[in-house]
């Protein structure tokens, strides 16, 4: 980070003051996809005045779930509940226990990712430390709404969770909350990097269009709400654009869950033929689970995460929906593919997917399914149904070693 200092020194009465100015330096904010600002400026004084902190009425265990939080020390921790109280508030100046803005809007940055709920700033703002017998920081968030405007837009945004989030079997566990709210969303929200507020969830529950943004923070705020924990985590693809995703956790392990690129709408976005507008006969077969509860190898294919805060390791593949849906197929089998397609093919559903963890056995299912034994699937679905020709589409994703076959029955 380069920044620019200009010194100052005016001579008064034999007394100093030296005013350093710290230039704007461009700051990535909580949000995947829009650069924030961060105004630092440090002043040195001799002059003691009282600091008007900003007091806390939250108390640590409100905040026991909260990823980011748990990683701060417990000064940070300090600064991070005075911001938030503030930020809730809309404070305009809040004072905090810091004697570094850098180090202020850093635990800014990761207050942003821990409360979804925030959607009226997105962690743009202007830090000032002033150096004294007692140094503190002055933060200066800007905030998109008034604090009346908030609480309206707030009522909307209860009102829809709590519609969206009334189907759900009261006795789910982990795995069928995590897959409703993935699925919930899906259904409900289309991919548009032109919608307004997309960095927040007030596009997702009210406007019903966002981008990554909006996807993963409606995400937490749902699964929060449901008691499962979540994070939001940012990055890149490697392709290199910005994105964001979640870190869950499924009966007692973490998981990587990317709902946006569940969206067949953002699949068409990013090249595929699929999405809820332009196929009448929309159905969830169309959503992609490959990041549906998926483990580190899965991910980095795909995502690289920032390196501001370690992620915790997810090793384990059991609560992935292709996995759970016994479709993941650690070794190729011809039989038990064949069998898949047969099974799916009599009991008339609309699609077989075959999910499998590597490029080798990836291939090897590849050749063999597509010279072998779909032409036997499609003979034995012609006979069953009396067809004199078979139709059926398929997608091959080596990238994410996947094969679906769509049949069509008519």
């Amino acid at each position: 980070m380069k920044r620019r200092l200009r010194v100052y020194r005016k001579r008064r009465k034999k007394k100093m003051m030296v005013l350093i100015l710290v230039c704007i330096v461009l700051l990535g904010t909580a949000a995947a996809e829009r650069m924030g600002y961060l105004d630092l400026e440090q002043i040195i004084s001799k002059k003691q005045e009282e600091v008007p902190y900003q007091k806390v009425s939250k108390t640590e265990e409100e905040n026991t779930e909260k990823y980011y939080y748990q990683q701060l020390t417990e000064e940070q921790r300090q600064v991070y509940l005075e911001i938030l109280e503030g930020v809730r508030n809309h404070t305009e100046d809040i004072y905090v226990h810091d004697a570094d803005a850098d180090e202020t809007n850093q635990i800014f940055q990761k207050l942003m990712k821990d409360q979804p709920d925030i959607f009226w700033c997105d962690g743009t703002a202007t830090a000032t430390t002033h150096k004294s017998t007692e140094s503190y920081t002055v933060l200066k968030p800007k905030y998109f709404y008034t604090a009346e405007e908030s609480q309206t837009m707030q009522t909307e945004i209860t009102q829809a969770a709590e519609k969206w989030l009334a189907d759900l079997d009261a006795d789910a566990d982990d795995y069928h909350k995590i897959l409703y709210v993935y699925e919930k969303i899906v259904d409900e929200v289309d991919y548009d990097e032109s919608a307004p507020d997309n960095q927040n969830i007030y596009s997702v529950f009210v406007n019903r269009k966002s981008v990554c943004a909006g996807y993963s923070k409606a995400t937490q705020y749902l699964l929060e709400k449901l008691g499962v924990f979540c994070t939001y985590v940012t990055g890149k693809t490697t392709e290199g654009g910005s994105h964001a995703w979640n870190l869950v956790k499924c009966n007692g392990d973490y998981y990587y869950v990317d709902t946006t690129w569940g969206d067949p709408v953002f699949q068409q976005e990013e090249g595929e033929d699929t999405s809820k507008e332009s196929d009448p006969s929309y159905n969830r077969t169309n959503i992609s689970y490959d990041y549906m509860c998926c483990d580190d190898t899965q991910l980095f294919q795909t995502h690289i995460p920032d390196k501001d805060m370690p992620m915790p390791q997810c090793g384990k593949m059991d609560c992935n929906y292709y996995v759970v849906n016994e479709m993941y197929y650690v070794q190729y089998d011809a039989e038990k593919a064949l069998g898949a397609m047969n099974q799916t093919i009599w009991a008339k559903e609309s699609s077989t997917t075959f999910k499998f963890p590597d490029t080798e056995t990836y291939q090897q299912a590849h050749d063999d399914i597509f010279q072998k034994e779909l032409a036997k699937a499609a003979q034995n679905l012609a006979d069953y149904y009396g067809l004199s020709q078979v139709k059926y589409q398929y997608i091959d994703d080596p990238r994410l070693h996947k094969i679906v076959i769509f049949w069509q029955y008519s």
